[in-house]
């Protein structure tokens, strides 16, 4: 029976996976037009898994060398002889004996001796020349795939290596080398430098501006996860509802290969037997998802590992994500800025209509925890909560009234003495902070990205299987506090909810502070004021 995957390479026969035919139809277009490719994504975003199929796809074409530059140590880069044997070590051994021909017997022999050190001082330049050879006399056309092609991105030998295919592919006689080169990796290669010198200046210029652009989307959209839960039920026959579940994982991950795999190993094989949920089929259930996302959010595995460490090691986008979550600044999106630019390749950050943002829920939600478990021990406001927090669940439900209500209380005694534009600016975040004892184990909520700014942001609260909306908001006068009401409603009604909760800031002098009810079409909502 297949299963879930979301370490490693995914194989159609072992694995529930995406269906990858159109993208794969999509690459090798681009590959049919003799183009040089880059194929650069974030961890975990299944870069691996569509190189190996790409290779089937194009065998039965093309003459297909893929090698993984992991391969290489750090002495396979202390020179360009190095480079050279180790390259032609990895050419060999994945250069298929069918695809050999009597022709090139001469080059490969000189190619084997290079790798073996029989042959020495063997450069880049010889090298070449021996791979043009074997490409000439090969019936099908070459085409060479490198497989983390970043790991050696600080080797100045692998920036002269791709100085060489780049100038070979310029050559008038593109037949005599590769007919098509794909880089796979984290990094951009294209915005790799090589150094040059001009006279007494040092100079940068890209070893990799030939790539032509690849705009191949190898994120799961709704019908990519409906198409592999459809086959998860052909052999469960578990009645799930299948464009439910589907969009659902899209929402929390918005696609992303490595968090919707994960979602889907746990809801297989941790949420059935537990309690609430005896059966498979009772795990793949919105209060199952609830469940999932829960034990996701919670848990140590090599994309949240990487993101710890990426945090730590780059203080500015730590700053940057700060600023997006907490403060709900509007930051324009652009390229160009080293941090934003960071970010997107990190897969942390994306562009929505020109604003950058948090690329999905998940990570949303764990930064989120991430920052307020470095704030804990010193805030009063987790303090005040955590001290009785069994007092706002009843026969086991979030009573959200009297969380707003004790809030209020807190914060008044707490932050009274504090300076509007301090209380402003932290509002939300020591309300979230209040919150995260009280719901700790049991619930987890995330933040309505659409309504995220200076003025507002909407939490949903999941809580044993009950959702609840909170809008946050600064007062901003009547029409905008109007305008809110307004939003609140729609999404009562899309939620299917009756009752919906506000909490505003406001630093009037007037104002009332305390909890307010109103009647709004049938619908309640029910406001704190601080």
């Amino acid at each position: 029976m297949k299963k879930f995957n979301a370490n490693g390479i995914c194989y159609p026969d072992k694995h529930y996976m995406m269906n990858l035919c159109e993208q794969l139809r999509k690459i090798s277009i681009l590959v049919d037009e003799g183009n040089y490719i880059t194929i650069n994504h974030a961890k975990q975003y299944g870069k691996t898994t569509m190189s190996y199929a790409l290779k089937g796809y194009l065998q039965e074409k093309y003459t297909v060398i893929f090698i993984n530059f992991q391969r290489l140590s750090a002495l396979d880069h202390r020179d360009e002889y190095a480079f050279a044997s180790a390259f032609a070590d990895l050419f060999m051994d994945a250069f298929d004996k069918k695809d050999r021909c009597d022709s090139m017997s001469g080059s490969l022999m000189f190619l084997q001796e290079t790798a073996e050190g029989v042959r020495e001082k063997v450069g880049l330049r010889q090298l070449f020349k021996i791979l043009s050879y074997i490409c000439c006399a090969s019936f099908k056309p070459f085409v060479l795939m490198i497989d983390e092609a970043g790991h050696a991105s600080n080797s100045q030998v692998f920036l002269d290596f791709l100085a060489q295919l780049q100038a070979y592919y310029l050559n008038e006689n593109r037949e005599r080398t590769f007919w098509s080169v794909i880089l796979i990796g984290f990094h951009d290669i294209r915005n790799l430098k090589l150094k040059i010198h001009s006279g007494t200046e040092q100079q940068y210029k890209s070893p990799w501006n030939i790539a032509a652009d690849f705009n191949i989307d190898m994120s799961f959209q709704v019908h990519d996860i409906k198409g592999m839960l459809e086959e998860y039920e052909q052999d469960y026959h578990m009645g799930m509802d299948l464009s439910l579940i589907a969009r659902m994982l899209y929402d929390y991950t918005s696609g992303y290969p490595f968090l919707v795999s994960r979602l889907c190993k746990i809801l297989d094989e941790m949420i059935p037997g537990r309690e609430g949920f005896p059966s498979k089929a009772d795990a793949w259930t919105e209060n199952g998802m609830a469940e999932a996302v829960k034990e996701l959010l919670v848990e140590s595995n090599i994309l949240f590992d990487d993101m710890i460490k990426k945090l730590t090691d780059f203080p500015e986008l730590k700053k940057l994500l700060y600023s997006i979550l907490f403060k709900g600044e509007r930051i324009s999106y652009n390229v160009d800025n080293y941090v934003i630019h960071t970010g997107q390749m990190f897969g942390y950050i994306e562009n929505r209509e020109g604003v950058a943002v948090i690329s999905n829920r998940i990570f949303e939600t764990r930064l989120y925890n991430l920052f307020m478990s470095e704030e804990i021990l010193n805030s009063s406001i987790y303090k005040a909560a955590d001290a009785e927090k069994s007092k706002f669940i009843k026969e086991g439900q979030l009573d959200m009234e009297m969380v707003l209500e004790r809030f209020v209380e807190a914060f008044t005694d707490i932050y009274s003495d504090g300076e509007d534009s301090f209380l402003e600016e932290n509002g939300r975040r020591f309300f979230l902070l209040y919150l995260k004892p009280i719901i700790n184990g049991r619930g987890n909520y995330y933040i309505e990205a659409r309504t995220r700014d200076m003025r507002r942001t909407d939490i949903v609260i999941d809580y044993c299987g009950k959702q609840y909306i909170c809008e946050m908001k600064i007062w901003h006068g009547e029409e905008h506090h109007n305008r809110g009401k307004k939003q609140l409603l729609q999404y009562l009604e899309d939620y299917h909810l009756s009752t919906g909760y506000m909490l505003s800031f406001n630093f009037n002098k007037n104002k009332r502070i305390g909890i307010h009810k109103e009647l709004i079409d049938g619908k309640l909502i029910i406001e704190a004021v601080v």
